[in-house]
Parts: C-alpha cells; sequence; structure tokens
C-alpha cells in the first residue's frame, strides 16, 4: 500500500485517526525496515503512531513482519533480558553480576544491544559489552549484525528524539529462540498489554517492575509470570532477603557504572543474587524464588 495512507491513518487527528490491521502493519513494518519510503515520513508515521497510541493489533503485525531480517541462533537453557535500548542513567546495570550468580547452573542469560536510541540517554548493554569480559554464560548479541535492517534505523530515531512504538517491540526480538523471557514494565496497567504481544512467544513470559525498565530488581516490586495463558502476580521485597541497598538518584557515568559492576558493594552483590534468584523461577528451574535463592546461597 502506499506508504501515506498509513501516515493519515495515525497523524490525521483523533476524530480521523484508525487503526491498522495487522496486515498493514506487517506492510508498513516491511517498508519501513527497508527503508524504500523516505525518511521524513518514516519519523512522520513513528510520530503519528507514538500520539494515536499504537494497538496490540499493530505491534504483533510489526513483530511478525520483523521475523525474516532476523538472524536467528539457538541457545538451549536460555533466558532473554529485555533491556531498553535508551540505556540505564542512574545505576549500574547487574547482569554480569547475576551471571556470576548463576554459574554454578546451567541456565544462560541472552542480552542483546545497539547503538544508544531515544530518548532517556542513559548507559547501553553494548557499552558494557565494549568494556567489560563477561562470563561464560552470558550471550550477548548485536542488533547490527543479527537484525541490520532495525540497527539502520538509529540515525532516523536518534533525529526524532522520542520514544516511539519501536522502543516497545524492540526489546525481545527472541534471537536466541530462548524458552523463558524477562523484561521491565514501569506501570501495572501495561502488564497485560505486554502479555498480549509477546507471551506466546515463549514457554514462561515474566514480566517485573525493574529498575529503570530493565529486567532487575533494585527495590520492593511485583513480578508477573504467564505460562499456558494465565497470569500470576508475587512480590518481591529485598529487605525480606536481608537487602538493604539504596538506589542512586543521580546521573551516573559509565566509568562509575563500570567501577560498581567490578567492584561491588556487599549489598549490591547481594541484589544481583536475589535477581539470580528471581531468574532461576522465571526459568522453572525453582518452585519460588525463596528455594532459588537457598540453592544460590548454597552452591
Amino acid at each position: 500500500m502506499d506508504f501515506s495512507k498509513y501516515i493519515h491513518a495515525v497523524g490525521t487527528g483523533p476524530k480521523g485517526n484508525r487503526d491498522l490491521t495487522f496486515a498493514e502493519a506487517q506492510d508498513m513494518m516491511q517498508q519501513i525496515l527497508n527503508q524504500s519510503i523516505p525518511s521524513e515520513q518514516i519519523a512522520a508515521f513513528l510520530l503519528g503512531w507514538r500520539l494515536k497510541p499504537e494497538t496490540i493489533e499493530e505491534f504483533r503485525g510489526a513483530i511478525e513482519a520483523s521475523q525474516p531480517y532476523i538472524t536467528h541462533h539457538h541457545v538451549k537453557n536460555s533466558l532473554e533480558l529485555g533491556y531498553p535500548f535508551d540505556g540505564k542513567a542512574k545505576n549500574p546495570y547487574l547482569f554480569p553480576l547475576i551471571a556470576q550468580e548463576l554459574q554454578k547452573t546451567d541456565l544462560q542469560l541472552i542480552i542483546i544491544g545497539d547503538e544508544k536510541q531515544p530518548a532517556k540517554n542513559g548507559i547501553t548493554t553494548k557499552e558494557i559489552a565494549t568494556h567489560l569480559e563477561f562470563a561464560k554464560n552470558i550471550h550477548f548479541f548485536d542488533r547490527a549484525e543479527f537484525f541490520h535492517k532495525m540497527h539502520q534505523l538509529t540515525e532516523i530515531r536518534t533525529k526524532l528524539s522520542l520514544r516511539t512504538g519501536f522502543n516497545t517491540i524492540e526489546k525481545l526480538p527472541n534471537v536466541a529462540q530462548s524458552d523463558f523471557a524477562i523484561t521491565g514494565v514501569f506501570h501495572k496497567p501495561y502488564v497485560q498489554k505486554y502479555v498480549e504481544i509477546f507471551s506466546d512467544k515463549y514457554k514462561r513470559f515474566a514480566l517485573i517492575q525493574g529498575n529503570e525498565g530493565t529486567p532487575e530488581l533494585f527495590s520492593k516490586g511485583r513480578l508477573w509470570i504467564t505460562e499456558n495463558g494465565q497470569t500470576q502476580e508475587y512480590i518481591i521485597d529485598p529487605q525480606h532477603y536481608g537487602i538493604e541497598y539504596k538506589k542512586s538518584l543521580e546521573k551516573i557515568t559509565l566509568e562509575e557504572s563500570l567501577a560498581l559492576v567490578k567492584n561491588p558493594t556487599q549489598e549490591f552483590q547481594k541484589l544481583a543474587k536475589l535477581n539470580a534468584a528471581v531468574y532461576l523461577f522465571v526459568a522453572d528451574k525453582a518452585q519460588n524464588i525463596d528455594q532459588a535463592y537457598d540453592m544460590l546461597q548454597n552452591a
């Protein structure tokens, strides 16, 4: 279809806007990924789509259209961690330490990264991967290599300088064909939305009220796990495990973030252990988080 029809669908205004069908969303995504239309039209659509806003059907169509462009791998016993591509701004990443805690298990962690996307301007997983040597149970996939068409949209998205629908759908490409996945969610009303978009692609799909939208728990929050169409909610409180970590409220540099990971405080290391226990539970390797935490304590 002529791409201008899609721009009119999302950019006419509340009275004139309409939702795209699944097939239209597929076609829209294909045209954007192939950049067969001018960059101005791509930016106009992404802005209008965000403001309309996006529907679950549109998200699912866009994700389906992306699959042929992704080079998939297969990593057994893996959990895909869905991190936002605009990075973390105020606290260091936990996943390098979580992986260390999991080394005596067979669980593999899938991390994806790329150049920074709008709009937080935080530190990205790719920057961490560039400067740290990871444990062997971390499998880092650079989107420039496995999903080059999406990577090539970075310049357009950077010039637009706003969050778009891509910020939602890009976090979990299932590049490693994992049976399990977890990503962060800010607000409870978004839980069902994410479940409808992603859960049928995994055996067990989890959402957590993680720090800065990541799948890393830093303070008391909720965990939701969806399996066979049913979603269960759990409350996790680090204080229950004797953890008294205080989150930073100030922006940190890459150097500061790396230093905190390389030389973690005792409380930060304990927080990593708790998150490792959460991941074991999500990956169905423990009956509950307490059991998983005890497993790691006694490993």
